[in-house]
């Protein structure tokens, strides 16, 4: 058996290199002169951060103003957090020889692996978005659109008529059942059995869980060794899959992403070199799971939930159905992820000496626009506490206020993706129910997300077919 055919052996290297993914990170001089911050041990700084996001961002924006630093374990690092768009502008904008978003990314390595899309940099970063792209642009988009309705016509069809449930938890399934089904094209119920509470327990995890990537020795303990556990189950299972898709008889005709991805650098013409390994796809799949499973869930958990809160907004939604009018259900989603940011901050690792909102922030400094602020700011906002899907119709919203899927060079591959498959499930659901939120919510940290802490209940009464 050869290394490439021992997964558990490729499961214990990606934790061992977990330290050195990205490469070596500068480290900033103890007496740099940063933005104003808390003085609190660096411990409990993470652990507000980690923990406590929703209050803390908003905390030290009203403390410290619209720049602040906040100093992160291990070894006290400075992470300066950003608020305003000219700012996010010069993040997003920033040299990405310079700007390095893999070394800022490095706790989610031994999960993502090194060859994951969020973890490169440079022209590794380069390669891979160059690869990815295909299978995200606009032609592929409609060649997924018409599965991915119809997993939300049968996930609706599903629910019972005047129940109430936890909307995260349908959305979680939904959207886990388009991952697997569209974009690692398994059809066998048998592995898609074996690879859901795998996948789930990747995923529903508290961010303790993640100081353990930080802190090698806890993985052989508690919490953190049943997560290393699991992702060797995780891994046997998806090798499975791309091993046996590389000889699948209909391999040319298949239009999930992975056969997509096989396919790359076998076309005529093709650069052998533009291959994916392995390796390089198993990182690559794992990368679009964890960044569009319970990202779009919770996008279209809160986006229920409010419209059955509001219900002139709700009836506006039933008629954008009826209409076929898929921007208003694009506009709500838009709202949703703004009012509830599910990711709270894009950040970045300095590798040079840089400018970056008037201050002189040393090698090694991590700088990272809060998503969480940017979108409760009312000169960006207006009555920014407020649901108010108007705010995307007919218009973008001006440059670098609306932040969900990052910006710049590094900005989500599958933004379009995820808007795609929500506006096709909101519109399965209002084409079918009435929703009524059960009363209220508010959000809570799960891992690197955050979703609503009650799960968003909802009361679905099914409305009647029309006759004829």
């Amino acid at each position: 058996m050869t290394a490439l055919d021992d997964v558990p052996l490729l499961t214990a290297q990606r934790f061992r290199a977990t330290s050195s993914v990205g490469g070596s990170t500068p480290v900033p001089p103890r007496g740099a002169v940063l933005p104003p911050g808390p003085r609190w041990p660096a411990l409990a700084q993470t652990v507000a951060l980690m923990r406590f996001r929703h209050w803390f961002h908003p905390y030290l924006h009203r403390r410290y103003g619209d720049v602040f630093t906040v100093r992160l374990v291990p070894g006290a690092r400075p992470l300066v957090m950003l608020t305003r768009p000219e700012h996010t502008k010069e993040v997003f904008a920033g040299d990405p020889e310079v700007f390095h978003a893999g070394k800022a990314n490095s706790i989610l390595g031994p999960v993502m692996g090194r060859h994951s899309l969020l973890l490169q940099d440079s022209t590794e970063h380069q390669r891979a978005r160059k690869l990815l792209m295909p299978a995200f642009n606009g032609q592929a988009l409609k060649g997924y659109a018409d599965l991915v309705a119809d997993l939300a016509r049968d996930e609706v069809a599903y629910w019972p008529d005047d129940a109430r449930f936890r909307s995260l938890d349908r959305m979680n399934v939904l959207t886990l059942e388009v991952i697997l089904r569209v974009v690692f094209g398994v059809t066998d119920e048998r592995r898609l059995a074996l690879m859901r509470p795998r996948v789930n327990a990747t995923v529903d995890i508290e961010p303790v869980v993640l100081l353990g990537w930080t802190y090698p020795r806890l993985q052989k303990v508690g919490v953190w060794r049943r997560a290393v556990d699991n992702q060797y189950e995780l891994d046997r299972l998806i090798h499975a899959e791309i091993r046996e898709r590389r000889v699948a008889p209909d391999l040319a005709e298949r239009t999930d992403v992975l056969s997509r991805l096989i396919r790359v650098g076998h076309e005529p013409g093709a650069d052998p070199a533009d291959r994916l390994s392995d390796v390089e796809l198993r990182d690559q799949l794992v990368t679009l799971l964890l960044a569009g499973h319970e990202t779009t869930a919770t996008a279209l958990a809160w986006s229920l939930h409010e419209l059955g809160r509001h219900p002139e907004l709700h009836a506006r939604t039933v008629d954008a159905v009826r209409e076929g009018d898929d921007a208003w259900l694009e506009a709500v989603l838009k709202e949703a992820m703004r009012l509830h940011p599910v990711i709270p901050m894009v950040v970045r690792t300095l590798l040079e000496p840089t400018t970056v909102a008037g201050h002189d922030l040393p090698a090694g400094t991590t700088v990272g626009p809060s998503i969480v602020v940017t979108h409760q700011r009312d000169d960006l906002h207006p009555d920014p506490e407020v649901f108010r899907p108007e705010r995307f119709l007919g218009q973008n919203p001006p440059a670098n206020t609306w932040i969900p899927f990052g910006g710049g060079v590094r900005r989500c591959i599958g933004a379009g993706f995820s808007v795609m498959e929500g506006v096709a499930v909101l519109r399965e659901v209002f084409r079918s129910f009435d929703v009524e939120a059960v009363g209220d919510d508010v959000p809570k940290v799960r891992n690197i997300t955050s979703v609503p802490r009650g799960g968003a209940v909802v009361r679905a009464v099914r409305r009647p077919r029309p006759e004829g």
